[in-house]
């Protein structure tokens, strides 16, 4: 089998910075991690490679040349092969553009099975996998918390606000993946040693080819007007029980604000 997951490396929350001219987020320099969702996507790609001898799994990543940490990351847990997609022209694409170019790199790929992180920290958008699949037009399941294999058929839970459904898919196939689903392995000393010996292959649209209307900030569709932290909230009012004139102001306060 042929599998393949959609990494991405995100910003540590804690030190995130946006870049004032363009309302995004500044990664240069930035301590970053492979965003948590998509370490249960290499962890269900790794099962389904144990139990299907032979089958090999393809790291895929967009980002900037930093971002091939977050490969090796994967690779030191068993992946097979990493490629990131990198050039400064993809710089600010939303996940319009982000999925028209990961998408155009996995059509020069082969794959039966896709998987991605339920969605990025640093966005919270849960598009991009969706919209990988829509572009590659494959059959899609999101929100997976459990995969059963029967020859090139699929029978994955994915969970709901009030519930679950039980689907059937046929390879190939994108699956988005929630933290429910397994518990990612740890790598191992001798893994993570020979991670840093492997070759991280980089794509940019030199080989990708990818029209400049598709790709970047100034083609992306999403606009962020601004960005700003929300305001610490005010402490609140104690008002004792027996006090009917303090009850009487909160009333009347509440009223005008329109709260009551």
């Amino acid at each position: 089998m042929k599998i393949i997951v959609c990494v991405k490396q995100v910003p540590d929350t804690s030190e995130v910075r946006i870049d004032p001219k363009t309302n995004t987020l500044i990664r240069e320099g930035v301590p970053s991690i492979i965003n948590p969702d998509d370490m249960n996507a290499i962890e269900a790609a790794l099962a389904m490679k144990d139990a299907n001898p032979g089958s090999e799994v393809t790291l895929v990543c967009m980002g900037p040349p930093q971002a091939d940490v977050a490969l090796r990351e994967g690779l030191a847990m068993g992946c097979d092969k990493a490629i990131l997609i990198t050039d400064r022209v993809f710089g600010g694409s939303d996940t319009w553009a982000t999925s028209n170019i990961i998408a155009s790199a996995l059509v020069e790929m082969e794959y039966d099975v896709i998987f991605c992180g339920r969605q990025a920290i640093d966005g919270d958008t849960a598009q991009v996998g969706p919209q990988i699949a829509e572009c590659l037009d494959l059959p899609q399941v999101s929100y997976v918390a459990d995969i059963k294999q029967n020859g090139d058929t699929l029978t994955v839970q994915r969970n709901l606000e009030d519930g679950y459904q039980i689907i059937e898919v046929k390879m190939p196939c994108l699956l988005t993946c929630i933290k429910e689903l397994n518990e990612p392995r740890y790598p191992s000393m001798g893994g993570i040693m020979d991670a840093y010996q492997q070759e991280v292959e980089h794509w940019t649209n030199e080989k990708l080819q990818i029209d400049a209307s598709l790709i970047g900030l100034k083609s992306s569709p999403t606009k962020v007007n601004r960005t700003f932290t929300p305001p610490a909230k005010e402490p609140g009012i104690l008002v004792p029980d027996a006090d009917v004139e303090e009850i009487a102001k909160v009333y009347k306060d509440l009223k005008s604000k329109h709260y009551l």
